[in-house]
């Protein structure tokens, strides 16, 4: 008996002695071959990139952080303005033949006619039965204007992201979502399938009970209202789960901006609107149970409430002061008929109870099964799905249980960031188990980390260029300062795991290429700060 324990014991030590040498000594050893001293993006000890090319051209020595050509004029101007005029930012993308173009032009304005004779033909009967009722319903002239720029939004939309860089239509589709008449109003499609019933006994309630209205804009261009539930400087309490945190309509905004900054461009369109929930709500909504939910408050401030009895109280609503509301608009996807998208569930999707825990959560190895499955064992998902980790690690957000396609562009096509609400919750926290795809996994996409280390770079600061894109929206600030700041020091994070990735498997394995040909040269970037 004591010689089994014996042997037992030796066996235990023995293992434990192997995987401290593995994931402790070797990377130890290892990195005295690549240089050892903290990391730091712009120090000569940091790692360089791999030297190999990119899918369209041979040599991309030139764009690296190090050896690039490019030097930005430090004269005080617009820091946003020479991040996008910089190579990486300017890269080519192939001719977009229909296979990559999400909707072809003549069936998205069939599309158009449709949802316009349908509204003509839903007004005339909505009239008729007001007539012979007491009811109040302000009417908007509509417009059809093949020029829209929500049209252009989703004809612009490809394999490759939601918009392009330099696309006209979106500083328009935000400024239109800003000021365009609201001509209804209604329920999101998720809610009007809870039919008002939801389960209080849920840990986590369905997406319908939450707050978010769809507003149609006078030239049929459609939007989700989120309002305005916490105030900027309020962080999320220490006791909330992260599966009942509030969603706060400046994150999606924020998201939006960061997303750009990030050159992933899956976020939709978002913009910041001081909504009158009377005469751009109430008004206008012919939708009876949406009508029903206003109330005045003590206060005299219009205000309403969700539809799921859960919250069908009035302490849950949310009011104007005494009718204006701010909130965010997100522009619409096209619609599921013409642009089929599905929802996937995230492999390291969180357990939404109070104590349960997700193998990723336990388990050190989990990628190692990730990446023996059906869709994550070949092509570029799970590195859009790492991409979509940096990003959530980036905005705090816990909440990603999920993620969706264009089925269009099949195995391949980019993941939309979708419903960003949950973020920014905690500036003085950061959550590094958001970055399991990363850590576990140790790979990113070339394209992603030398845009992390751009944006690392003092001239190109990230809270610089977020605290700069964000004086675009109308509501101000989106971020209070200690959020811009922690998207820096969050930004060192995702560098140092990077890094510790590279000292234990080397850049060949981690670093993945994915370039394709720049179409800026230093010369053009001199010429265009010169014109501007």
């Amino acid at each position: 008996m004591m010689r089994r324990d014996r042997l037992l014991l030796a066996a235990t030590l023995t293992a434990i002695f192997s995987a401290d040498l593995y994931f402790v000594l070797l990377p130890k050893l290892r990195s005295v071959g690549l240089g050892s001293g903290d990391f730091c993006p712009c120090g000569s000890d940091n790692f360089t990139l791999p030297r190999h090319g990119g899918l369209a051209t041979p040599q991309l020595s030139n764009w690296t952080l190090y050896e690039t050509t490019f030097e930005p004029a430090d004269d005080g101007g617009s820091k946003l303005e020479r991040l996008f005029s910089h190579p990486l930012y300017n890269i080519e993308t192939p001719v977009l033949g229909s296979e990559e173009r999400l909707l072809q032009a003549e069936q998205l304005m069939e599309y158009y006619r449709r949802k316009v004779a349908h509204w003509e033909r839903h007004m005339h009967l909505y009239s008729e039965s007001v007539a012979l009722s007491n009811i109040t319903v302000t009417e908007h002239e509509v417009t059809f204007d093949p020029e829209a720029s929500w049209l252009k939004f989703h004809s612009g939309i490809s394999s490759y992201a939601l918009y392009s860089r330099n696309d006209p239509a979106i500083p328009k589709l935000l400024k239109d979502m800003q000021r365009m008449s609201v001509i209804s109003a209604d329920y999101t499609q998720d809610e009007k399938a809870l039919k008002g019933a939801c389960d209080c006994t849920q840990v986590v309630k369905p997406s319908g009970h939450h707050l978010k209205l769809a507003l149609k804009m006078q030239n049929f261009g459609k939007a989700m209202f989120k309002p305005m539930r916490q105030q900027r400087d309020e962080e999320t309490p220490e006791d909330f789960f992260y599966f009942v945190d509030l969603q706060r309509h400046n994150a999606e905004i924020a998201a939006f901006h960061l997303d750009r900054i990030l050159d992933f461009r899956r976020v939709p369109p978002v913009a910041g609107r001081l909504v009158n929930v009377s005469g751009e709500v109430r008004l206008v909504t012919h939708n009876e149970d949406l009508r029903a939910v206003f109330f005045t408050s003590p206060a005299n401030n219009t205000c309403f409430f969700a539809k799921c009895l859960y919250v069908c109280k009035t302490e849950y609503a949310v009011c104007g002061g005494p009718d204006l509301l701010e909130g965010s608009l997100s522009a619409y996807l096209p619609g599921l008929s013409i642009a089929p998208r599905i929802s996937i569930p995230n492999p390291w999707t969180r357990s939404y109870t109070f104590s349960g825990r997700e193998e990723w959560e336990v388990n050190p190895f989990y990628c190692d099964t990730v990446k023996q499955q059906y869709p994550y064992n070949s092509g570029n998902r799970l590195l859009n799905i790492i991409d979509m980790s940096i990003f959530d690690f980036l905005t705090s957000n816990m909440d990603r249980h999920h993620y969706e396609i264009f089925t269009k562009f099949g195995d391949d096509g980019f993941l939309l960031h979708l419903d960003n609400a949950r973020g920014f919750g905690k500036h003085s926290q950061d959550e590094m188990s958001i970055l399991a795809p990363l850590s576990q996994c140790c790979m990113i996409k070339r394209s992603t980390l030398v845009r992390l280390q751009l944006l690392a770079r003092p001239e190109f600061r990230l809270s610089d260029v977020m605290r700069e894109s964000l004086k675009g929206d109308s509501l101000q600030p989106v971020l209070m300062e200690p959020h811009l700041l922690a998207l820096d020091r969050r930004l060192q994070k995702v560098l140092r795991a990077v890094q510790r990735c590279v000292r234990r498997l080397g850049e060949e394995d981690v670093i993945t290429k994915d370039f394709v040909k720049s179409t800026a040269t230093p010369q053009m970037n001199t010429e265009m700060k010169k014109d501007r």
